[in-house]
C-alpha cells in the first residue's frame, strides 16, 4: 500500500517533520506566575507518546502585560527556560519535534480562567502576581465588547519595543530547544488588534491603511526571524476570517507580505475581534470549517499552510493533503479527546502495522497483540461490543 501523505515525513528548512500531524497549541491556563509546570509535561508529553509528529505547545506570552490569565505560561525573562526546556525535551525524546507559540493577549488580557467565567479581574483575586505590571494595553482604547474595561493605547516606542520583546522570547526559545516557533498573530490578541480595523483606530504608521495596520505583525515576523535560527521553521497563526474587516483577501496579502519576512507556514483559524467565538457560529458546525482558508491561501500566496478547525477522522485528513488544500493537519480538541489520535490514525490508513510509531513500551504490546488471534477491534472503530462492524469515519 502506498504510504499516506498524512504519514509521510516533511521536511521545513533543517527541520523533519516524520508525519504531518501537528497538536494546535492549546492555552491550559495552569502556569504558576508564568512558570510551565507538571501539568503542560504531561499534557505536551502524551501527544508525543501519542504519534504525533509535531507538538506546539501553547500561547507562552512575550511580556507581563501579555498574559491572559494568572495562569498563562510566559518566556519574558530568562528564568523561565528550564521549565519549558524540560517540556521541549521530554517532547524530542519520544520522536515529535517540539514547537512553542508566542504571543501577547492586549486588550484581552486581566480576564479570569474561561472556565471560571473569563471575567475581567480587580486586582484583589487569588494568585494574582504582579499587578502593576500587568497593564492593559492595546493598539487604541478601544474596548473587546461592551463590558469589558478600555486599555490604555500603546504609544509609537512602546509598539516597537514590543515587535523587540517577540525576538528576545524567540532566542529564549532556541535555548529551551525548540525547533519550531509559532507567532500568534489570531484570535483577537494583540497582533490581530493591530491588524482589525475594528481594534486599530489609531492615526499613525502602525494604522489606518490595511499595509499599515499589517505593520505590526510584519514588524514581529522581522524581529522573530532575525533571532530564530535560520535552519528553524517560523509559523506564524492568522484568523483569515474574524467577520469584521479582516477576512480572505487581506490574509493572502498579509501572507505574501510574511512569506517575505521569512515565516514559512501560515497556521489558518479564524475569530477572536468580536465579543463571541467562531464556534458559536454555523459555520464551526461543519466538518473542517477552515479548511477553505489554508487552500486559497495556499494557492494565492504560494506559501504553505496548515488546515486547523474540526478535523477529526483519518480519512478527512488524508484526504485534505491528499487534494492539495493544505500541507499540513493540526487538531486540537479531538487529539485533546484522544491523545493517541494519530496511532490510531496510522492504524485506520494501514501505514504502522507494527506500531512503529509509538514508543517501545507502548508499540511491544500493541503489536503483540495485533499479530495475536483476538477477534476484535479497537475500541475507536466500534460503538461498543455489540456493534461488530466498522464504524463509518
Amino acid at each position: 500500500m502506498t504510504q499516506p501523505m498524512l504519514f509521510s515525513p516533511l521536511q521545513i528548512r533543517g527541520v523533519r517533520l516524520k508525519n504531518r500531524v501537528v497538536v494546535a497549541p492549546m492555552h491550559q491556563y495552569s502556569a504558576v506566575e508564568g512558570f510551565a509546570s507538571d501539568w503542560h509535561l504531561v499534557n505536551a508529553g502524551k501527544y508525543a507518546q501519542g504519534g504525533a509528529g509535531l507538538v506546539i505547545m501553547e500561547s507562552t506570552k512575550v511580556a507581563r502585560n501579555g498574559c491572559g490569565t494568572v495562569g498563562d505560561t510566559g518566556l519574558w525573562n530568562d528564568g523561565f527556560i528550564p521549565n519549558l526546556a524540560r517540556c521541549a525535551a521530554f517532547i524530542k525524546t519520544h520522536g515529535a519535534v517540539a514547537g512553542l507559540q508566542l504571543g501577547h493577549s492586549g486588550r484581552k488580557a486581566r480576564l479570569s480562567r474561561p472556565w471560571e467565567g473569563g471575567k475581567p479581574l480587580r486586582g484583589d483575586e487569588p494568585e494574582i502576581f504582579d499587578w502593576d505590571g500587568w497593564e492593559l494595553v492595546a493598539p487604541s482604547a478601544v474596548p473587546h465588547t461592551e463590558k469589558s474595561p478600555t486599555p490604555r493605547a500603546l504609544s509609537h516606542n512602546e509598539v516597537r519595543d514590543l515587535a523587540a520583546k517577540w525576538g528576545e522570547a524567540a532566542a529564549r526559545a532556541d535555548a529551551a530547544g525548540f525547533d519550531v516557533l509559532e507567532i500568534h498573530g489570531a484570535h483577537g490578541y494583540l497582533i490581530h488588534q493591530f491588524l482589525s480595523p475594528v481594534a486599530n483606530v489609531r492615526t499613525d504608521e502602525y494604522g489606518g491603511s490595511e499595509l499599515n495596520r499589517a505593520r505590526f505583525a510584519i514588524e514581529v515576523a522581522e524581529a522573530v526571524r532575525a533571532a530564530w535560527p535560520a535552519d528553524k521553521p517560523l509559523f506564524m497563526r492568522l484568523s483569515c476570517e474574524d467577520d469584521a474587516g479582516f477576512g480572505p483577501d487581506q490574509s493572502v496579502r498579509l501572507a505574501k507580505l510574511l512569506k517575505a519576512q521569512g515565516v514559512d507556514v501560515i497556521d489558518c483559524s479564524s475569530g477572536g475581534t468580536l465579543g463571541y467565538s467562531p464556534m458559536d457560529g454555523e459555520r464551526s458546525k461543519k466538518y473542517g470549517y477552515q479548511v477553505p482558508y489554508a487552500e486559497r491561501i495556499r494557492k494565492e500566496a504560494d506559501v504553505m499552510t496548515m488546515a486547523v478547525g474540526h478535523i477529526v477522522h483519518a480519512d478527512q485528513a488524508e484526504a485534505i493533503l491528499q487534494e492539495g488544500r493544505a500541507d499540513l493537519t493540526a487538531l486540537a480538541r479531538e487529539i485533546m479527546y484522544n491523545p493517541n489520535w494519530p496511532m490510531d490514525a496510522a492504524q485506520k490508513l494501514g501505514a504502522d502495522p507494527n506500531f512503529d510509531l509509538v514508543p517501545p513500551p507502548y508499540s511491544y504490546w500493541l503489536g503483540k497483540r495485533a499479530r495475536s488471534a483476538f477477534e476484535g477491534r479497537p475500541s475507536t472503530w466500534t460503538a461498543g461490543i455489540a456493534d461488530r462492524t466498522t464504524t463509518k469515519m
